[in-house]
């Protein structure tokens, strides 16, 4: 078995931190904490990344505090935004920060953590009490090089208020907070709340003179394009299920990039270093059956959404990329509706009108064109004609496809 340093190395979670030998980390228990402000009513698969590498901190021994910021959440992290944030109410905040506790309460089943909530102990603290025991301790220097400070502040900036200004003293104070009521001496993050980590180490130094650390994960990035892991034509991916499917989620993971799916595979699954080995080595041998993506997505959404979840987004999935026949997805005809767009039609009507009632054209011209080009399939095989007929029915239904993409399928059922 990997130590934990090897196993953070081993699977690309090892980035920007205060520590000076990674090793330090394979001795005796360390309490930590890791956090995520309910500016939403869901993580992203990018907190996911950070999440899993709480969870192997404390598959190692290691004592798991997680935070949901109901006071930070009333501010705003400013860092990597141009425009001041929009204030949420404290009612949505106190919706998204249930949300986040049972998403965390899910990821973290099967392990031994607390959740605590910073608006717990900022409720109380006077305006002159905090300027005193923590804004006397902030050099303005450090606050000032702050990048998204700079960037603000520039000849082009939007400019930043004081309270977006104030955040990292916060977020710091959680820190210290932490500290002295549960003996957390490190905190763990995603890369881009680094400085906000820092501003913790410095206060705890300075006022207790004692020695407190931050281990970040970096920031996932999709090796094709360049662009933060986790985008999608429809925006982030969601771990809600109300906000992105359990088969959106499944079909995220199934459409991922070859050139990054084994670091993926080490920072998104428990798979250990030999299994990938042999995952990696199967999907070598012929890349378009996507054996890689296939194990991916199934684990990542039975971490997420559940076995049974995972399943039907397994099967929604086969249906829509061929391997599983239309006729024989009763089973998941239901979830079919909810994720592809459906119609009726009888048998001799014009696939045109199908087309254009599901959205695969945009008018009954586009769609004549589409079908002279046969760029239009039904039940993954070609169109032939311009009607639909009784053999395209399998027990009353049938799958129409416009292009290549799965994601641009319909259902058509059969109208008595």
């Amino acid at each position: 078995m990997m130590t934990l340093s090897e196993e953070l190395t081993w699977r690309g979670f090892a980035n920007q931190t205060t520590f000076k030998d990674l090793r330090v980390l394979d001795g005796k228990p360390i309490t930590f904490y890791f956090g995520v402000d309910p500016s939403a009513d869901s993580m992203t698969i990018g907190n996911l990344a950070a999440a899993m590498m709480v969870w192997h901190f404390i598959n190692h021994g290691h004592k798991a505090i997680l935070l949901v910021g109901g006071a930070t959440g009333l501010i705003g992290d400013p860092d990597g935004k141009k425009q001041e944030r929009v204030l949420l109410s404290q009612a949505d905040i106190a919706r998204n920060r249930a949300a986040l506790a049972k998403e965390y309460r899910k990821i973290f089943a099967d392990q031994d953590f607390e959740i605590v909530d910073n608006y717990d102990w900022f409720k109380d603290i006077h305006y002159l009490d905090f300027l005193r025991q923590v804004g006397k301790h902030v050099p303005m220097r450090q606050m000032l090089s702050r990048d998204f400070v700079q960037s603000r502040l520039g000849e082009d900036g939007a400019g930043i208020s004081y309270a977006e200004f104030s955040y990292s003293l916060i977020q710091g104070y959680d820190f210290l907070h932490l500290f002295r009521e549960k003996g957390v001496t490190l905190q763990v993050c995603g890369a881009d709340q680094w400085g906000n980590s820092i501003t913790g180490v410095d206060l705890i130094r300075r006022i207790e003179g004692v020695e407190a650390n931050v281990f970040s994960v970096p920031l996932v990035v999709n090796k094709t394009t360049g662009v933060k892991f986790g985008k999608s034509e429809q925006g982030a991916v969601w771990l809600d299920p109300g906000k992105t499917t359990p088969t959106q989620f499944y079909q995220f993971w199934i459409n991922c990039d070859d050139a990054g799916v084994e670091d993926y595979l080490k920072i998104y699954t428990l798979f250990s270093k030999e299994e990938i080995a042999a995952i990696i080595a199967e999907h070598q041998r012929n890349p378009r059956e996507r054996k890689a993506q296939t194990k991916l997505a199934g684990a990542v959404t039975k971490l997420v959404h559940g076995q049974a979840a995972a399943n039907v987004a397994k099967r929604v999935t086969e249906c829509l990329t061929g391997s599983l026949a239309i006729g024989d997805a009763a089973d998941v005809l239901d979830i079919l509706r909810e994720e592809v767009p459906t119609t009726t039609a009888a048998v001799h009507d014009p696939i045109v009108g199908a087309l254009v009632a599901t959205g695969l054209a945009t008018s009954n011209t586009e769609a004549r064109r589409l079908l002279r080009e046969h760029a239009v399939s039904i039940n993954s095989k070609k169109a032939q004609g311009e009607h639909f007929q009784a053999d395209d029915f399998q027990n009353g239904r049938l799958l129409l496809r416009r292009g290549k993409a799965f994601k641009d399928s319909a259902l058509v059922e059969l109208r008595s």
